[in-house]
């Protein structure tokens, strides 16, 4: 009975100091494990001395905030390498630790930080998925072409995606267009997009801004055909084209209805523009010559009489108001008067009509 006391009491002695010694390290670890945790998670101090290279993706925004990519499929440690090798962590091996206690995934896209930050609130941000949207603007009258290559410049799709998604006939489906592509459906705006944004939703999104804009214009514009109102959006993309002064584009769509009426050729410069630019991949003209008017092409308005098959640009709000709302005159002609001030004159007949030695179009968009 008695060794088996001394047994126990044996036992007990050796928890009681195996304890101490787990409350004597513990005392030890927490606050060396807090000082790592804090010299490491720590703001760095002189991130005004970064060198900041192209190749980590990590770019110095105007406002000296830090934009940082973070590249799809790409791993925590990998952005962690970047980051320590940028100057904007202190140690890619604590960041490692950090990211394994947290199950978030750093998610793809383009970050703000402004330093400095402690690494901690660099991790949240990555992880929190609230990227920085890229702004970009459409003008008025570029063409779906050109539109990519904006979209793409901007770093939100590649411009071979936004055309595939454009001519897509799922999307053309869902708003019920019959021409190839979404040519002219698109409407020219100042949009934000994350980077790296899927093209069928960049495409989906200026559809949608497009219908909706002209709802706000004519709400009636539900009551007309697929045909009647795609002869419309054609129309405008014409006249957003051919006007420079917004006052004329209501009295150019009248006389674009009139010719219509009576079966006259549309005799529009900006269709024969399209043709050199869009279809035969040639560089804007800055005057068309009288053998441009002979391209035997059925864009080529002064060749064949109605619309051309399909818009040929993004139209705005001005143009679209103007074929919805066009000025009633008894104008059949109008040409440049004043190439400074981009006023036109009209008139009824030919007789009035002074042709212009050269025909201007407006400038194009790289």
């Amino acid at each position: 009975m008695k060794s088996q006391k001394k047994k126990k009491r044996g036992v007990s002695s050796f928890l009681i100091r195996l304890l101490s010694l787990v409350v004597a390290l513990a005392l030890v670890a927490i606050p060396v494990s807090l000082g790592i945790f804090m010299r490491f998670n720590a703001p760095i101090k002189n991130y005004s001395t970064f060198k900041i290279s192209e190749i980590d993706a990590i770019k110095i925004d105007t406002d000296g905030s830090y934009l940082i990519d973070v590249r799809r499929g790409e791993s925590s440690q990998s952005v962690g390498m970047r980051l320590e090798r940028t100057g904007l962590i202190s140690n890619r091996y604590f960041w490692n630790i950090l990211c394994r206690f947290n199950n978030e995934h750093i998610k793809t896209g383009t970050y703000r930080v402004e330093m400095p930050q402690t690494m901690l609130s660099i991790h949240h941000l990555l992880i929190s998925g609230k990227e920085v949207l890229r702004k970009v603007t459409i003008p008025e009258g570029v063409t779906l072409r050109k539109a990519a290559n904006i979209i793409e410049e901007a770093g939100i799709c590649p411009a071979r995606d936004f055309l595939n998604a454009a001519y897509d006939p799922e999307i053309k489906k869902k708003y019920g267009i019959q021409n190839p592509s979404m040519e002219g459906y698109l409407f020219p705006d100042t949009y934000l997009f994350p980077g790296e944004y899927p093209a069928n939703l960049t495409v989906i999104k200026m559809a949608d801004n497009f219908f909706a804009k002209l709802e706000s214009i004519s709400p009636s514009f539900v009551n007309l055909s697929a045909k009647e109102l795609n002869e419309k959006i054609i129309l405008a993309s014409i006249v957003e084209r051919e006007y420079r002064v917004a006052s004329e584009a209501p009295i150019m769509a009248g006389v674009f209805y009139n010719r219509l009426r009576i079966r006259m050729a549309l005799q529009s410069c900006a269709t024969v523009e399209y043709i050199i630019t869009e279809i035969q991949g040639k560089a804007h003209p800055k005057v068309l010559l009288f053998t441009d008017l002979e391209i035997v092409n059925s864009y080529n308005t002064y060749m064949y009489p109605g619309l051309p098959p399909g818009p040929i640009s993004a139209p705005g709000i001005v143009a679209l108001r103007a074929v919805m709302y066009p000025e009633n005159t008894g104008y059949l002609y109008f040409r440049l008067e004043d190439a400074a001030s981009g006023r036109h004159y009209f008139s009824r007949t030919h007789d009035e009509h002074i042709r212009a030695g050269q025909l201007y179009t407006k400038p194009s968009w790289p």
